[in-house]
């Protein structure tokens, strides 16, 4: 877009006056050039992401890039909302290489405040700045149930995503119950993130949330992990004045577990106003998907009361019946990855 731009506006500067002033855009320098801090296990300037998150300043206009090397970080991570324009950037290029993980759980005691960290508390990263950006890093939780028989309240999230304008590139989610997870405070306020290019793996619930969040051209494992002989990507709880909740579009859905085992989604009403909206789209569904109905809900919730819908979707699991209400053609243009994240100002980061 920008080769062609320009080009266009060369053509047009016929005198040289325009010519002098194209120029000199061309030679100016970026009002506000990124700032790079970098994490390392050693020679960095910081040993720990947490670190260079703080040392970020408060409400900056000025773009700042946390470039993490390659290790293991065992550690949570809060980036705060003041956090404005910031990257962290796994430095490889590949998200195995760095790992950001802990092992928190709803139902564990928070030894700060002596009470259970909660679902929203167990997460390993809380990113709650707008306008932030991760590439090739992998967010875990390492808390597996299996370890752990007796526990209860066993929701570990990866990454929970508070803020607006978030985008996720080449990153790998992994955890359980609750991996990833979209969490707007305020019925208001819609926050919209952009996965892309990513693989998301958990069990139950493991997509879910509040906010308006697009998994685009990814990879969904529905993890086999001898814990649950069922599972389900999603839970929804989208706030009924919100027009979009999740969507998985482009992606490939992959699972060991039996046939007629994994469902799309459960409904989840948590609240008074939650009318739940998924839609899964031109993915390859695994067998493991249940044919004949893959909605449900938790807690007494149906999910024949939320908004809930396929189009297009492929592989050995993709069917069309009266428990699977599809998009029409004209429809589906409206349930697309630019749609769900334009919002009010035509915010448009998909690739």
């Amino acid at each position: 877009m920008r080769v062609s731009a320009l080009t266009r506006f060369s053509l047009a500067c016929t005198c040289s006056t325009a010519l002098a002033a194209f120029a000199t855009f061309c030679a100016a320098p970026p009002a506000h050039a990124a700032v790079t801090i970098t994490v390392a296990k050693s020679g960095g300037q910081y040993t720990s992401v947490q670190a260079a998150v703080n040392a970020v300043p408060n409400n900056s206009s000025t773009s700042y890039i946390i470039s993490i090397g390659a290790g293991t970080y065992s550690e949570t991570v809060t980036v705060p909302a003041s956090k404005l324009h910031l990257t962290l950037l796994g430095a490889t290029g590949n998200a195995a290489d760095v790992v950001i993980q802990a092992s928190n759980y709803a139902g564990e005691t928070n030894p700060a405040t002596g009470s259970a960290y909660g679902t929203l508390g167990s997460a390993t990263v809380t990113v709650k700045a707008n306008n932030f950006t991760a590439e090739y890093l992998t967010f875990a939780n390492n808390f597996n149930k299996n370890n752990y028989p007796g526990v209860s309240g066993t929701q570990a999230v990866a990454l929970a995503m508070q803020g607006d304008r978030q985008v996720y590139k080449y990153d790998k989610f992994w955890g359980h119950q609750d991996t990833l997870l979209s969490w707007s405070n305020t019925p208001s306020v819609d926050i919209r993130q952009y996965v892309y290019g990513s693989t998301v793996d958990g069990d139950v619930d493991f997509i879910f949330g509040n906010g308006t969040l697009v998994v685009d051209r990814s990879t969904i494992n529905v993890e086999n992990d001898g814990v649950y002989s069922s599972g389900a990507l999603t839970a929804p709880a989208t706030y009924s004045s919100q027009a979009y909740g999740i969507l998985i579009t482009g992606s490939t859905v992959a699972s060991s577990l039996a046939a007629n085992t994994v469902y799309l989604g459960r409904a989840w009403v948590p609240y008074s106003g939650a009318v739940p909206q998924a839609v899964i789209r031109n993915t390859v569904l695994p067998a493991a998907i249940h044919g004949s109905g893959p909605w449900t809900g938790i807690s007494g919730a149906t999910w024949t009361a939320g908004r809930y819908y396929e189009y297009a979707n492929s592989g050995p699991g993709a069917a069309v019946n009266s428990s699977r209400p599809q998009l029409s053609s004209s429809a589906a243009a409206n349930y697309t990855a630019a749609k769900y994240l334009a919002g009010g100002d035509g915010w448009n980061p998909v690739v």
